[in-house]
């Protein structure tokens, strides 16, 4: 069948505007997924902008009947085979070690946040998170404990979002991984743009027909895997994290 002039016409018009449509949402969802740590534990870390040290605060039965804390936590020569190998002689590798127990068996809970400083000095500080976050993920040693874990992340809003790596009831090391869904907002309309998501803490959680007297469990590489990609614009550098501390000492830290 022989397409008339009218009909041809509308159909170049047609291709015209929907391949400029494709080229505008292409540009739309232009992403660069890149994974990033945001803290290994390992001693040539500790001067980084970021690096925090960690507290374990337990709930009620965490505490002995004088009220010390019955967890403890300190970093640990180890590391995950799957990630470094057997032998690291050359390298000075650590991990975050976490022991303790509860008086009694339930749905108990103990914090694990990051902060600055030691214990009486000790003052949380989330860890922010460069990009859109999609996935936080992390290794983790477990002793076949039926406990779970989870981690919180801070909106711009001030609102803590709970994302759950699931249950700790396996042996030895095993890289944990959580999706963070679009429903927890990253950016506005407004510039700049962006809006970092922040790491607040991570609770362990045991269940009530579990055992509590005593517990080890550790932790390693806590990592984000993020869209860092910006669409550019003619200004760009105004909006910009360095630019606003250095030209008015706000933004994110």
């Amino acid at each position: 069948m022989k397409l008339g002039p009218k009909i041809t016409i509308r159909l170049l018009v047609a291709a015209l505007l929907l391949g400029s449509c494709l080229l505008a949402f292409a540009d739309e969802v232009t992403v660069n997924i890149v994974p990033q740590i945001l803290q290994s534990f390992d001693p040539e870390e500790a001067g980084r902008a970021n690096y925090r040290t960690w507290a374990v605060f337990p709930s009620k039965f965490g505490y002995d009947s004088e009220g010390n804390s019955l967890w403890e936590r300190q970093l640990v020569e180890a590391w995950p085979e799957a990630l470094h190998g057997k032998n690291r002689d050359n390298l000075e590798l650590q991990v975050l070690g976490i022991h303790g127990a509860f008086l009694r068996k339930g749905y108990n809970w103990v914090e694990i946040v990051p902060g600055v400083g030691e214990g009486s000095n000790f003052e949380s500080k989330p860890i922010p998170i460069p990009g859109r976050a999609d996935a936080i993920d992390l290794w983790v040693w477990g002793s076949n404990h039926a406990y779970s874990l989870e981690v919180h992340l801070r909106d711009f809003h001030g609102i803590d979002h709970v994302l759950s790596f699931g249950s700790l009831q396996f042996v030895g090391w095993k890289n944990l991984r959580v999706r963070v869904p679009a429903t927890i907002p990253q950016s506005w309309k407004y510039l700049p743009r962006l809006r970092n998501l922040e790491v607040t803490k991570l609770v362990l959680w045991t269940t009530p027909t579990e055992k509590v007297d005593d517990y080890y469990m550790y932790i390693d590489q806590l990592k984000v895997v993020s869209d860092v990609f910006e669409t550019p614009y003619d200004g760009d550098i105004l909006a910009d994290v360095d630019t606003l501390q250095e030209v008015w000492g706000t933004g994110i830290e």
